[in-house]
């Protein structure tokens, strides 16, 4: 059976008819004022009648630059092809198929691009089918040509803004992290440091969706190293900032997921960075407010700044770190409970000055670390609060406010 794709015998969309020829377009191009034509078409308008105004609007023209549009070909031949397994009295194709592909046309040949991108993003919502018919007429490829954008125009408002409305759509697509194609698209070094520049200069929405991106790509497995070695000290503020956002838990969250990520599988440099941009200060004075989860998570990320001598330094010399770290333990859950000894130890092996160690007799590490040998068993955690005990118990001793019904297990932890 012959297929249908005769011009003349189907109906198509008005977004794909050449304002000059009224045909359905075969190589579409957009010349200065934002208008689509066939090439032949404009060709022959300017360049053999010598006109110097664009037909449709009347303006004159600055330029005769003709450009290429790439979305609105692939949208044509995407339908051409949908259609060609159409018999001539099937229904039309919904009104979604056909507001989707104008907006994408208009996107794609206006420089005001923000509203047009609103309304893709409410249509994107609404169902999964909308969302595979995007993907297939190039959709993707094209949010990812305006993020990209604005490497090299930076500075420029409209810009700017569609980029971040790009970024929430992208968001309601990148709805699995086993979204392989997506994935693949979004890792690309200038995608990347896109979002790294929409995270510390994009509204509360823009950050919320590069978050909610990153987050995703956290779930995929996403290797950080290469990224973050061409991030500085600001990209950690940004995710320092969201993790102390009040209003958006959801973000918070996000953020402190990224943090884990990135720190726990990068250099030293960048938990250097992490820590100059403020890392033990803000999750010090955030810690003591928050639920098991958040705990959890920003306890760990305690430890692993602490791995590094600049981040001990920091816990150090922050009033509050002993006392808090010390409530966590044997107050949250078990987790909590084995990071928080994990801290303490890396503080009292590594900077054991005589304050730290009076701050934690004071402040009650100490005892809790004794409750700590009570617990049954061996345990990687139980073992590092007896080192504690080999290497400061006698220390501890000395002071005056040291429990004398502690002493006992002191004796016995040295003589063991």
């Amino acid at each position: 059976m012959e297929t249908v794709k005769n011009n003349h015998t189907m109906d198509f969309p008005p977004d794909f008819s050449c304002p000059i020829s009224m045909e359905l377009m075969k190589d579409p191009v957009t010349i200065s004022t934002g208008v689509t034509y066939e090439r032949k078409s404009i060709e022959k308008w300017l360049f053999t009648y010598k006109k110097k105004s664009c037909p449709a609007t009347m303006l004159s023209l600055d330029n005769f630059d003709i450009t290429p549009n790439h979305t609105l070909r692939r949208l044509i031949l995407a339908w051409q092809d949908s259609g060609s397994q159409l018999l001539p009295s099937s229904p039309p194709p919904s009104i979604k198929h056909d507001e989707l592909m104008s907006l994408l046309n208009t996107i794609e040949s206006t420089p005001f691009k923000v509203s047009s991108l609103k309304k893709l993003r409410i249509i994107v919502e609404t169902s999964g089918d909308v969302k595979i018919d995007f993907r297939n007429c190039g959709g993707i490829e094209m949010l990812l040509r305006i993020v990209v954008q604005i490497l090299v125009e930076s500075l420029d408002f409209l810009t700017f803004r569609a980029c971040e409305e790009s970024l929430g759509v992208l968001n309601q697509l990148f709805q699995s992290e086993e979204d392989e194609t997506l994935l693949k698209l979004l890792s690309k070094p200038e995608c990347m440091k896109s979002m790294a520049i929409m995270l510390q200069r994009g509204s509360a929405d823009a950050r919320f969706y590069t978050i909610s991106i990153f987050q995703k790509m956290v779930r995929a497995e996403y290797n950080w190293d290469f990224f973050i070695h061409g991030q500085g000290v600001d990209f950690f503020k940004s995710l320092l900032e969201l993790v102390s956002d009040e209003i958006s838990t959801e973000a918070s969250t996000c953020a402190l997921q990224v943090l884990i990520a990135i720190l726990g599988g990068s250099s030293k440099k960048s938990r250097l960075k992490a820590v100059e941009a403020g890392g033990i200060c803000t999750l010090i004075e955030l810690l003591p407010d928050t639920n098991k989860s958040k705990s959890e998570k920003m306890m760990q990320l305690i430890k692993l700044l602490c791995e590094c001598p600049e981040g001990r330094l920091a816990f150090t010399e922050h009033k509050l770190a002993i006392p808090v770290i010390t409530k966590k333990i044997l107050h949250v859950s078990d987790t909590a409970s084995m990071i928080g000894v994990k801290i303490l130890w890396l503080i009292c092996t590594f900077q054991p000055t005589e304050r730290v160690l009076e701050e934690m007799l004071i402040y009650g590490s100490v005892k809790k670390l004794v409750a700590l040998l009570h617990v049954d068993g061996r345990s990687s955690t139980k073992e590092k609060v007896v080192k504690m005990f080999r290497l400061h118990g006698s220390s501890w001793r000395r002071y005056s406010c040291f429990p004398s019904e502690l002493k006992d297990y002191l004796g016995l932890v040295n003589s063991s």
